[in-house]
């Protein structure tokens, strides 16, 4: 029954399964692992290197960005997955364009820290 999912139990349920999405990540997806780990060391660098809030907060959320279409790239692909693992040029179109997105991501976050740090780095 729905009425009995709300409140501080559906708000624990939530975190259960989010948990169990980042647990199952992390185990089964390299590029997930290695995101996590340029996250770890990202995060606080960025933190360090950003001279306001505005700063920060682009450099931490440009990482955290990477991670969050990481994991809807990897849904993308389970999905896909399950439907069907015979070839199908919708399948693959499906998980290029994640991949794309994740590349893009990638791209988006170098840019920030670029144009972040790159006047510190010249003295300007």
């Amino acid at each position: 029954m729905a009425s009995e999912n709300l409140g501080i139990k559906r708000i624990m349920l939530a975190a259960k399964y989010s948990w169990q999405g980042f647990r199952v990540a992390y185990r089964k997806e390299e590029a997930f692992r290695q995101e996590i780990w340029l996250a770890m060391f990202a995060i606080p660098l960025g933190l360090y290197l950003g001279q306001t809030g505005i700063e920060r907060g682009m450099l931490v959320g440009s990482i955290l960005l990477i991670l969050i279409v990481e994991l809807l790239n990897t849904g993308i692909e389970n999905v896909v997955d399950r439907v069907g693992l015979d070839p199908h040029k919708l399948s693959g179109r499906a998980k290029d364009m994640g991949s794309a997105a994740v590349f893009l991501s990638i791209v988006m976050a170098a840019v920030i820290w670029a144009l972040i740090l790159w006047p510190q780095l010249v003295g300007h």
